[in-house]
């Protein structure tokens, strides 16, 4: 071999190992007998300092896909997300190179995030490209129309999500018969050669529910929209490849109209291989005068779901249009679950034509919760009521219980 070659073979290697700003080791470990399918493990950054741009994750000798957010768009990354399999009680060892120059690694991605504007000179539903990251409107417009599908979308392989922007800011669901990202293909409007190739589609009609977990206002008697904001804003923090996290904010909400208005910011996060979103709302200031609710839909005919401590569900057949149309549209079987810790429970509500209610509350600024579905299409999923509902239960254990992330150098 050239020597000249070898010299620069070995200061390469050098520059690559010399460019690395800091190499940590983790260590993840499952604290259930239950086998934990791609659990995430999220690692805080604000230890290594506020310019890591780049991260390599390795599990004996392989590289893991991995993911940094920059969570409160200052510049800076604030977390870097992976996911793993863990058997029961299991332990697994991760070495992490931290860079602070250089691009992220290209994974596949397993999910999608995205917001676009309507484009009018498109006449196909699922073709519009007016992409976007972002968008405030008064909180008095008629905000509905502004983004085609409606509001923000995002997807797992497993499952898809759309917030409408508008007071209701309903969470309706698209189900799919593949595991796959489409998404981006479809944009919720899926077509008849799309759906000839097994693409999923709009799986629920919400009108003015829940939905899936919307969270709103309480009065007392019944949910109340978010009508009274200053400005809404909905916007994307990450699409991909591990996990998408997107936003939806309300500004000066008078909740009560008694009381002080309260800016209020809702996160939704979906990790890859995943059919359940963490939701965190944020508030401008300590809330422990205020009631919300949040629930799920009362799918026609559905079997209902309660733990009484927090874990609702259902399954249900309804036509997903609300219209009863045979000729564009079957008639769809949907599991839905809510699980709320029960600190911020104030009451279970009795169902109603609507909705599996919760009024909820909580003393501090912040109210977290969690959403899951799954769709009778899928072929990897449920297609039973008794089935979807142990999934609820072992969920909830999972929940419970997440995975223990230490570092060990």
């Amino acid at each position: 071999m050239d020597k000249r070659l070898l010299i620069a073979s070995f200061l390469m290697v050098g520059f690559v190992m010399a460019s690395a700003q800091t190499t940590v080791e983790y260590s993840v470990k499952n604290n259930t007998n239950v086998e934990r399918k791609s659990a995430p493990v999220v690692i805080r950054l604000m230890p290594y300092g506020s310019h890591i741009r780049r991260a390599v994750v390795m599990e004996n000798g392989k590289e893991v896909p991995s993911q940094l957010d920059d969570l409160n768009q200052d510049g800076h990354n604030d977390e870097l997300c992976f996911v793993t399999d863990l058997k029961g009680k299991e332990r697994k060892k991760f070495s992490i190179q931290l860079y602070d120059h250089g691009d992220e690694p290209i994974y596949q991605p397993r999910t999608y995030a995205e917001m676009v504007l309507r484009n009018t000179g498109v006449k196909e539903k699922n073709k519009h490209d007016y992409y976007i990251r972002a968008l405030t409107v008064d909180g008095h417009a008629q905000s509905y129309n502004f983004q085609h599908h409606h509001g923000v979308a995002f997807e797992s392989e497993l499952v898809g999500f759309r917030i409408y922007f508008d007071p209701r800011q309903t969470i309706d669901l698209y189900g799919k018969f593949h595991r796959q990202l489409e998404i981006k293909d479809t944009q919720f409007y899926t077509d008849k050669a799309q759906k000839a190739k097994g693409y999923g589609d709009d799986v629920l009609w919400v009108g003015n529910t829940f939905g899936l977990g919307a969270l709103r206002g309480w009065n007392g008697k019944e949910p109340q929209p978010l009508t009274d904001v200053k400005y809404r804003t909905q916007r994307i923090i990450s699409s991909g490849p591990v996990r998408s996290i997107v936003e939806v904010g309300d500004n000066q909400w008078r909740v009560d109209p008694q009381k002080d208005p309260v800016t209020m910011v809702i996160r939704y996060v979906l990790y890859a291989g995943h059919r359940d979103v963490h939701v965190t709302a944020s508030f401008s200031r300590k809330v422990p005068d205020l009631k919300f609710s949040t629930g799920i839909i009362n799918v026609k005919g559905s079997k209902e779901y309660s733990d009484h401590a927090g874990l609702r569900g259902c399954w249900g057949t309804d036509w997903p249009a609300g219209l009863g149309d045979t000729i564009n549209w079957k008639r769809e079987t949907v599991g839905l679950g809510i699980c709320i810790p029960r600190r911020e429970i104030v009451s279970e509500q009795p169902a109603n034509q609507d909705n599996y209610a919760f009024v909820v509350n909580t003393p501090q600024d912040v109210l977290q919760y969690d959403i899951a579905f799954c769709s009778d299409n899928e072929d990897f999923g449920y297609h039973r009521a008794e089935d979807w509902f142990h999934f609820l239960e072992t969920w909830k254990e999972e929940l419970s219980n997440p995975v223990t992330v230490s570092r060990v150098r």
